[in-house]
């Protein structure tokens, strides 16, 4: 399981670049960065996210391939637990008040009628 270490700049965008490939060599993540870094900048950070506890290797030929060490969802819950507990006094209320404010014209009906169902499911369900 990935440790609760802060991701710098770079090393989110090398998150989020292998998280949607779903693995990816040295080479591959370079070509994908907005502005990268040299490719042995690249693999040191790749290592330091491993060290992290955030990527895992495996060999293909000579190759190192990286994979993500959790499911992007469940990297995203965590990450959503901090925040809400840094920004918003834990209270999942704050937060998703805090979001329906943004720019809530951007909502579908159909967007909010989910949200809604979520609402009444997880009543139910007593959470």
């Amino acid at each position: 399981m990935a440790t609760e270490k802060k991701l710098s700049r770079r090393e989110r965008e090398i998150m989020d670049i292998i998280y949607s490939a779903q693995t990816a060599t040295a080479s591959e993540v370079k070509d994908k960065m907005s502005d990268p870094p040299s490719y042995s900048a690249v693999r040191a950070t790749l290592r330091i996210l491993e060290k992290k506890g955030h990527l895992r290797h495996e060999y293909d030929g000579p190759r190192y391939v990286f994979l993500p060490t959790e499911t992007r969802v469940k990297a995203s819950k965590t990450a959503l637990k901090k925040l809400v507990s840094t920004f918003f006094d834990g209270s999942p209320k704050l937060a998703a008040a805090a979001l329906l404010d943004m720019d809530s014209s951007d909502l579908t009906e159909e967007e909010r009628a989910s949200l809604q169902k979520m609402i009444d499911s997880a009543r139910e369900e007593g959470r």
